[in-house]
């Protein structure tokens, strides 16, 4: 897939899925931003990719003014954006019972607010006939314990992205959502520690292991790529035939 000078913005981007859609898409010809709210995390993607078409913006996309500052760095770049990848995001599993109100709205403001206003400041921005991508969850769908709030926060993303794909379509942007299943990622080994939690996730597959970031990049440069020009409000599930037992 050819990328070739196009603009791309990619949320969370120093680690995990985002970064390694940083690399297939610098891979690819584009120009990328890359967002975090860790500066450390920002230059270390930043020597590890090791490109001139990479830029790093410290937002924290939990919050406006976090946004507001991704926002003026593009608007001062005078680019518009080609994609914008709505990936940051968060997950703090425990029971119901135990869950705090911090928990709660750490999830929400990350996961659900962040994508929310930061699609909404970047429409301006969005050139015609862009692509946008919001990274979503195959917990939206199931019921895994544990994961009540940050099932939640990837339910409602798919919601707003399905009523973007309809409000955006008069400007040829397309609006999808991809789902991972469990994937190895930095975020994942600090929302699940304990090694034999992860092999029952990964027993939950039917190709019976985990996925890995690179597989997840593949399917997020499809589906902003002209080869999806079709495909708008979509929800394309990458998660090796995720079987969705309840973890315990």
């Amino acid at each position: 897939m050819n990328f070739t000078n196009k603009n791309v913005v990619i949320t969370g981007g120093s680690t995990g899925i985002g970064f390694a859609a940083a690399k297939a898409y610098i891979n690819a010809g584009a120009n990328v931003w890359i967002t975090s709210r860790s500066a450390d995390n920002l230059q270390k993607a930043a020597e590890r990719i090791n490109s001139p078409n990479l830029k790093t913006v410290v937002s924290d996309t939990s919050h406006l003014a976090g946004i507001s500052v991704l926002e003026k760095a593009v608007a001062e770049s005078g680019s518009t954006v080609d994609v914008l990848f709505l990936n940051a995001g968060i997950a703090i599993f425990a029971p119901i019972e135990q869950t705090t109100e911090a928990d709660f709205d750490a999830q929400f403001n990350t996961n659900v607010k962040g994508y929310y206003f930061t699609l909404q400041k970047m429409i301006p921005h969005l050139a015609e006939g862009a692509s946008v991508l919001f990274t979503s969850s195959t917990v939206a769908t199931t019921s895994q314990l544990h994961a009540s709030v940050y099932s939640a926060t990837k339910g409602a993303v798919n919601k707003i992205a399905q009523i973007a794909a309809n409000e955006l379509a008069e400007r040829k942007i397309r609006v999808n959502i991809v789902s991972p299943g469990p994937t190895q990622t930095e975020g994942f080994d600090k929302a699940v520690p304990n090694d034999e939690v992860k092999k029952q996730f990964a027993a939950t597959t039917a190709l019976q292991r985990m996925g890995n970031p690179d597989e997840i990049a593949k399917a997020v440069l499809f589906l902003t790529s002209e080869d999806a020009s079709f495909i708008t409000g979509t929800e394309l599930l990458v998660d090796g035939g995720f079987i969705g037992y309840a973890l315990k």
